[in-house]
């Protein structure tokens, strides 16, 4: 019973340890970057760990109790999906810093009396329209934006800023349960202490992930405040990064490991 418990114990430190994994940090960095409190980023951070921890104890728990086993290129499959939603996080971020220099562009057209073009933003969206500034007419409604909408309806439900990391920690947690779960299996031969392992190991995580966040947003929160020319460096980078390390997993799951060949090799870590 002891060693049962310290072995459920572990599951907490190395929860905590998974949390550190590059793919990870890459993720939630590139989530936070825009974020302009430390604290609202580890909320952030436990959401993430409570999409990772689902996945883990729906997977995990499968291979766990039912004995389940996952063939080497569906295992690949899994991995490949982080590989995609990092290109994903990626492209989101630098096409938030386009739309910004979007927005700094001069005026398309010249003035025609008080009526002009020039870039005009609703929420994350930029587009070019005829404008005036008197109360006559803006040219459209404010609600009339694809943004505009998702503004009036994920914001009063306060899910506009949970879904993603939810979603982020969801895939994140395809990738790495087949790996935590066979560990168990090795050093747990009963499903009732496996599937308490698998919850330990969801908490340690979590709060590995809000830490986690936490310190990545403290960059970020700091040049919003006062370097803003800076901050949006730091966004454009972490995009890249994203990105980069995103095509570089596709190719290492793709070729290396086999998946977009007739022998993929799958070892799960």
């Amino acid at each position: 019973m002891i060693t049962l418990l310290s072995i459920v114990l572990l599951g907490f430190i190395l929860g905590v340890r998974h949390a550190t994994d590059p793919d990870h940090v890459i993720a939630v960095t590139t989530i936070v970057s825009r974020q302009r409190s430390v604290g609202a980023a580890a909320v952030i951070g436990v959401l993430w760990g409570i999409g990772h921890t689902l996945t883990i104890l729906a997977v995990g728990g499968a291979i766990i109790v039912f004995g389940i086993v996952i063939p080497p290129r569906m295992g690949l499959a899994m991995e490949l999906s982080v590989a995609l939603m990092l290109i994903l996080l990626g492209l989101f971020n630098l096409t938030g810093v386009m739309r910004w220099v979007a927005g700094r562009r001069p005026p398309d057209h010249p003035h025609d009396g008080d009526a002009h073009a020039h870039a005009h933003s609703h929420g994350d969206f930029v587009h070019t329209h005829r404008h005036q500034h008197g109360p006559a007419a803006h040219g459209h409604a404010e609600d009339a934006t694809p943004l505009g909408w998702l503004d009036r309806t994920f914001r009063s439900l306060g899910a506009y800023q949970t879904i993603r990391p939810l979603v982020v920690g969801v895939v994140h947690g395809l990738a790495g349960s087949a790996a935590i779960a066979l560990l168990v299996l090795a050093a747990i031969p009963t499903p009732a202490w496996g599937i308490a392992y698998l919850l330990v190991f969801g908490v340690g995580t979590i709060t590995g992930m809000m830490l986690i966040t936490a310190a990545s947003a403290l960059p970020f929160a700091y040049t919003t405040r006062r370097f803003s020319q800076v901050n949006r460096y730091l966004a454009m980078a972490s995009g890249v990064v994203s990105v980069a390390f995103g095509l570089f997993l596709v190719y290492r799951i793709g070729f290396v490991d086999g998946l977009f060949t007739d022998a993929p090799r799958w070892i799960p870590q």
